[in-house]
């Protein structure tokens, strides 16, 4: 039972920081000028609300009555310093890459955490598959924001 409770609350966590990725992803869309890096935006930020779809439904298979559906406070926090930072560089497309990297630093970080947790096979698999988009969008949107480098 408490390897169960240390399962979903992983799974909550991870939850929370898909959540903060859809929500900042979303604000980044509507920040830049490009149209190819909004249309990008946009799709992670879609992957993101079904990756975090996928866990809620496992956590309600594991017996989470009511499982995560909000971001986190710290990713409030974050985006809030996004906006802010938008703001203050009327939407440098490369600034706000470089913060959605930033983003993306601590998703990646928070999968390869619960990846070294003691998780079943269905959930381990979703995780894992997960971690390979995360990752992908992660070098996906450091390669542009070198690709995007002011001298």
């Amino acid at each position: 039972m408490a390897q169960q409770k240390e399962i979903i609350s992983t799974i909550n966590s991870l939850i929370e920081t898909l959540k903060d990725g859809q929500e900042g992803f979303k604000q980044a869309a509507e920040a830049v000028k490009d149209t190819s890096l909004k249309s990008m935006f946009n799709e992670f930020s879609l992957q993101r609300a079904k990756f975090a779809g996928e866990l809620q439904s496992e956590a309600v298979n594991l017996g989470e009555p009511d499982p995560e559906t909000d971001s986190s406070t710290s990713g409030a926090l974050h985006r809030a310093w996004i906006n802010i930072k938008s703001a203050i560089t009327s939407g440098d497309d490369h600034a706000i890459l470089a913060e959605c990297e930033r983003g993306e630093d601590s998703a990646v970080n928070e999968y390869k955490e619960a990846m070294e947790e003691d998780i079943s096979s269905p959930v381990r698999a979703i995780i894992e598959r997960q971690y390979v988009a995360v990752k992908e969008a992660h070098d996906r949107i450091k390669s542009l924001r070198d690709a995007t480098k002011t001298s």
